[in-house]
């Protein structure tokens, strides 16, 4: 029994000092919590006034710069105006000082508008009494001679009409004579005015086409694997392809028009397709040469059309289209038919032979040029063959065996297409020089070149207008160079005629080389 009070008072005891101890401790967490919040609550009371402060400094800061902006801004404004302001003045002087000297220009021209004035009527004065002098003197002459003029003149024209009786027959017998000579004359303004009612532009056709490409990706593709599209695009079109650093563009060369043309087309079609191979190149090339011919047949009726002629065979319609694409000299074929044909029907028009058959024989002299890289002869026989396949009148026929004189001239027709040939290939422009004189010219101006001490070799470029001098460097220095330029330039301009200027290019230059084993 004691042994239970003892511990229940024990527990009581234990209980209470537990509930003394949470109480304390609570009141020491409270404590300090409120201590703790305290000490939070000052930090950041602090930071906040810092915070103030730095912003405060900023804010002065921001206002310094923006008002010393705000003063360098007014100070060049103040500038400007007051630069605005002396320009303005200067120029309010310039306008005084040139309205003052208008005023006294005016003034001065006032002056001597009444000066001329005055001179003026002076000089009516003068021819005024002039003429009644030349009156009375008249009116004194007649007085004397007791003659009138009338009569006198009448007088005179007797006197002159029986002198000349003789000297106007001898002139009429003269002016015969000369009318039988004005015949060369007469011929000569016959096809001067033929020329002058005819004026065509003159066109020279070039041996090259340059196409553009969309980028120079497209070269590459061109070429293609080991250079198979670039040999096959060559080999069915027989024209040359030049690909070089040119940008976006690439140069067709072939001195026959007709497979340029063909060419270019090809090659524009492909680039639009995209599809670039063997294959593809061969069926474009068959599709262009199709469309090709139904073009060439168009530009034939275009020009039958323009001349106003009619009842031509279609075949030889194809061949008169073919000429455009034909070149004599660089002169186009088939613009110079068609030339030749309107200068024939001027002068048979003159001459009152029949137009129509002229123009024919003008269009048709030189149809033999359609076909003569294809059949055998010279462009005449084989014109000559194609009237007589197509049943052409005779004078047409025997037109185009004569343009060149070798058949003699049947008709009045076949001597205007002669001389109407002539005209239209003798224009000044109308056609280039013969491949002869070209490289005749293109030797002289290497061996001019050439003909230096110290030149090791010479190359005529561009056609004539440059040639590059290699020199020897361990004859000629640097400075003799220049002085060899000099002398090559002389001596062309001495010695050779050439249209427009030749660029002289002496090189120098030293190699060393080795081989390494």
């Amino acid at each position: 029994m004691d042994f239970n009070a003892m511990s229940i008072v024990t527990l009581l005891i234990g209980l209470v000092v537990g509930a003394i101890a949470v109480v304390a401790f609570t009141i020491v967490s409270g404590a300090r919590a409120s201590q703790k919040a305290e000490k939070l609550l000052n930090d950041a009371k602090k930071e906040a006034d810092k915070h103030k402060r730095d912003s405060l400094l900023e804010l002065k800061e921001e206002s310094f710069k923006l008002k010393q902006e705000t003063d360098k801004e007014i100070r060049e404004k103040k500038a400007e105006i007051a630069s605005s302001e002396d320009r303005l003045l200067q120029r309010e002087k310039s306008l005084d000082k040139r309205e003052e000297y208008l005023q006294k220009r005016d003034e001065a021209l006032e002056q001597k508008d009444n000066n001329l004035a005055a001179l003026q009527k002076q000089v009516q004065e003068k021819e005024t009494k002039m003429d009644d002098l030349l009156k009375e003197e008249m009116e004194k002459l007649e007085t004397i001679a007791k003659f009138s003029k009338e009569k006198a003149h009448e007088l005179i024209m007797q006197r002159v009409e029986s002198d000349m009786e003789v000297e106007i027959a001898e002139f009429i017998k003269e002016k015969e004579a000369e009318a039988k000579l004005e015949v060369d004359d007469k011929a000569k303004s016959y096809l001067v005015h033929a020329m002058e009612r005819y004026s065509n532009d003159v066109t020279n056709i070039q041996t090259v086409s340059t196409i553009s490409l969309p980028n120079d990706e497209m070269k590459g593709r061109l070429i293609g694997r080991e250079g198979r599209n670039i040999r096959t695009i060559e080999a069915v079109t027989g024209v040359d392809l030049i690909i070089d650093d040119t940008p976006e563009a690439i140069v067709i060369s072939s001195f026959d028009p007709f497979r340029r043309e063909i060419a270019k087309q090809t090659i524009e079609t492909l680039i639009k397709d995209g599809r670039i191979h063997p294959t593809r190149i061969e069926e474009i090339y068959d599709k262009v040469c199709k469309d090709m011919n139904t073009r060439v047949t168009e530009i034939g009726r275009d020009a039958v059309y323009q001349l106003g002629l009619s009842k031509i065979d279609p075949e030889l319609v194809n061949y008169i289209g073919k000429l455009n694409f034909r070149t004599s000299y660089g002169q186009n074929a088939l613009q110079h038919s068609i030339e030749v044909a309107n200068l024939c029907g001027l002068l048979a028009g003159e001459l009152g032979e029949n137009v129509s058959i002229a123009k024919r024989a003008g269009l048709l002299h030189d149809i033999g040029k359609a076909i003569d890289f294809e059949v055998e002869g010279s462009h005449v026989e084989i014109g000559v063959d194609l009237a007589k396949k197509y049943h052409e009148d005779a004078t047409v026929i025997n037109a185009i065996a004569s343009h060149h004189g070798d058949t003699e001239q049947t008709s009045v027709i076949s001597c205007l297409v002669q001389i109407a040939d002539t005209l239209s290939a003798a224009r000044p422009g109308a056609r280039n020089d013969s491949m002869e004189n070209y490289i005749k010219r293109l030797e002289q101006l290497e061996a001019i070149g050439n003909s230096f001490a110290g030149v090791e070799k010479s190359y005529a470029m561009q056609a004539g207008r440059e040639i590059r001098v290699i020199v020897k460097p361990e004859e000629i220095d640097d400075l003799k160079s220049f002085k060899v330029a000099r002398e090559i330039k002389e001596k062309i301009e001495s010695e050779m005629q050439y249209p427009g200027t030749i660029k002289i290019t002496v090189i120098r230059e030293t190699r060393a080389s080795e081989e390494a084993k």
